[in-house]
């Protein structure tokens, strides 16, 4: 049986942790499937957005830590070098040029948080919990985490949220802005949101990408200088000459 499963609906591709019976908890199986999966998305060229989400009941569990991160006596040199390869096997997302959402259907604990946080736009459903939990067992946050989460929701929630370690519900996660649409139906509402985005210009989704990230972590001539360009560039798209025409109409 796959562990991760691949779909495609047109111009939208769905990416599926696929271990239900687990909830979905990331193993080297997994991550080594949702890295392949990650990669065709990333090499087809007609994909415009992506969902991803987990079977059953859960987004991800977290990580299978005996399998993922093997002997902990290594030396700390040696565990940090193995820890980056754990990572680099799903920040992938992050590193697509299209739009990405995640649909939180239940728990995303740990490094299953992290591949909710590492989508542009995350959907929870009502039974969603989003957990931090890595202080509750002695461990540091990894994989992004602490950066991921300062950009979501501040540094003095991600402060409190990484010290507490505690489940965050969906509710307070919508109103923190850890997640962005709280809905009955993640997975419907984030195919929804993917297809929107899929029609639009790819370019434009792409320079609107850059171009948040620019903003986030430069300062104002930065973001001037690329929304500059990426502005002039996307005049050329048929939809804003479409509207220009009306507009003149």
């Amino acid at each position: 049986m796959a562990l991760v499963l691949l779909d495609s609906d047109g111009p939208v591709r769905t990416v599926t942790l696929n271990a239900p019976e687990r909830r979905n908890a990331l193993d080297w199986p997994l991550l080594d499937e949702l890295a392949a999966a990650v990669r065709s998305v990333a090499d087809d060229p007609e994909a415009r957005a992506l969902v991803v989400t987990g079977a059953g009941k859960g987004f991800c569990a977290g990580a299978n830590l005996a399998n993922l991160f093997g002997d902990v006596d290594r030396p700390t040199d040696q565990m940090r070098d193995h820890l980056m390869k754990v990572y680099a096997s799903f920040l992938g997302i992050r590193e697509l040029t299209i739009p990405t959402v995640a649909a939180v259907n239940g728990a995303a604990i740990g490094a299953g948080l992290n591949v909710a946080l590492a989508c542009d736009v995350v959907v929870a459903g009502p039974h969603a919990g989003f957990g931090p939990t890595f202080a509750e067992i002695g461990l540091h946050p990894g994989g992004g985490c602490s950066w991921m989460l300062t950009e979501r929701i501040g540094r003095g929630r991600a402060t409190a949220a990484l010290f507490s370690g505690a489940v965050i519900g969906a509710d307070e996660a919508g109103r923190i802005g850890l997640a962005d649409v709280v809905v009955d139906d993640a997975l419907a509402e984030a195919a929804r949101l993917a297809q929107l985005y899929a029609g639009r210009e790819p370019q434009l989704m792409a320079d609107i990408k850059q171009s948040v990230r620019i903003a986030a972590s430069s300062d104002l001539p930065a973001s001037l200088d690329f929304e500059s360009w990426a502005q002039a560039a996307s005049m050329k798209n048929e939809r804003f000459r479409e509207f220009m025409r009306r507009f003149a109409d």
